[in-house]
């Protein structure tokens, strides 16, 4: 079968996203790349298709910063999917265009603003639409899920006291003070070190202060800190409240590295949210090295007691490295996060979804067993 993808946004993830359509999928795809430089999107091209031997067409344009244009016009109506891999303040727009052109829809944001405004649009939709379909809002909520179901199923129950779920997007080494380093772009960071987190306690879904409940865990043998950050948890706070009673989302990082970040957070000058995340991502952009060598860590667990009263406990790891693919290396980041994009649109392109379609409503088994995500979790 012949299938047809604009991706709108030609860097790391939407080059990425283009590569394991052409190379690890099951149908031809013509790809169509658009970027705000169109020399971005040339060079994506270049790159899917050098040595590349799979067939399908790459044609990359340029797209205007607002609003649309003769050439993003044409490749909407030339294409059966919109994979948004622009930033979050993007998503209504993009999301209009592919409502107006009847094409499915996936986007990896996990701003809760924009999700919401493409929620009201995509209702009634005839296409789908799926929100927060990346790594983090995106894959940990589909294994989050599974691991639920398969508690419930295991143990015969279907309430559970916890579910944690758990993602770090870093470096390989990583130096003091920060003890980090940018994997992928600096967007979004300071949003999510700022703006509140929507957990579950106490069987009810609440907003909480980001970065207010650091703790420690090993995994493999390393240990980090995690704490709160808003949006990984998509919409799973609503979907399980009362039936767990205490459920979130906390990103992963080297111990150090949370210390130094409230140091900042200390210095900002008063002002709205938008001006101090702005201020707050300068100084990180600043002093926070941008480094290729980089590991996704990911962790979900899912605790309980089973129906005779014993507590049980069940979870899963992976650390994912770089990938190769017909001699082009995709860091952790990008395989990880276009991955379950592209997965997305697998399933949109199969007729599964109409609307809008949360990480809730994405059905784990097939999701974490299909083409794509298997292919790069393993």
């Amino acid at each position: 079968m012949n299938h047809r993808i604009l991706i709108a946004g030609s860097g790391g993830i939407g080059s990425a996203a283009g590569l394991l359509l052409r190379e690890l999928g099951d149908a031809t795809y013509d790809l169509y790349l658009g970027d705000i430089r169109l020399e971005a999107a040339q060079q994506a091209a270049a790159w899917i298709q050098e040595g590349s031997t799979r067939p399908g067409k790459i044609v990359p344009f340029a797209m205007p910063a607002t609003g649309t244009s003769p050439e993003l016009e044409d490749a909407c109506r030339n294409a059966d999917v919109l994979l948004d891999c622009l930033p979050g303040r993007e998503a209504p727009r993009m999301a209009r265009l592919a409502l107006a052109h009847g094409l499915h829809y996936a986007n990896l944001t996990e701003h809760v603003k924009a999700t919401n405004e493409v929620v009201e649009i995509a209702q009634g939709a005839e296409k789908g639409f799926v929100l927060q379909t990346g790594l983090a809002p995106g894959f940990i909520n589909v294994l989050a899920h599974r691991l639920f179901n398969q508690f419930c199923e295991s143990y015969g129950v279907d309430r559970v006291d916890s579910i944690l779920m758990r993602v770090g997007a870093l470096t390989v080494n990583a130096r003091s003070p920060h003890q980090y380093g940018f994997t992928w772009s600096p967007i979004g960071v300071a949003v999510e070190y700022l703006e509140d987190a929507i957990v579950v306690r106490d069987g009810q879904k609440t907003l909480v202060p980001a970065l207010s409940e650091r703790s420690s865990v090993s995994l493999d043998g390393i240990v980090y800190e995690e704490d709160l950050t808003s949006g990984g948890a998509a919409d799973l706070p609503e979907f399980f409240a009362g039936r767990v009673r205490h459920l979130d989302y906390k990103t992963l990082r080297y111990p150090g590295h949370y210390d130094w970040v409230l140091q900042q957070i200390a210095s900002l000058p008063a002002g709205d949210a938008k001006s101090r995340a702005d201020h707050l991502q300068k100084i990180m952009e600043a002093e926070v090295p941008h480094q290729e060598d980089d590991v996704v860590v990911i962790y979900a667990a899912v605790q309980g007691r089973d129906n005779r009263g014993t507590l049980r406990y069940i979870d899963r790891n992976y650390h994912i490295k770089p990938l190769e693919i017909n001699g082009k290396v995709l860091r952790a980041i990008q395989s990880t996060t276009a991955s379950a994009l592209v997965e997305a649109a697998r399933q949109l392109l199969q007729g599964r979804y109409q609307g809008p379609v949360f990480q809730s409503q994405i059905h784990p088994e097939d999701f974490m067993q299909g083409l794509f995500v298997g292919q790069v979790y393993r």
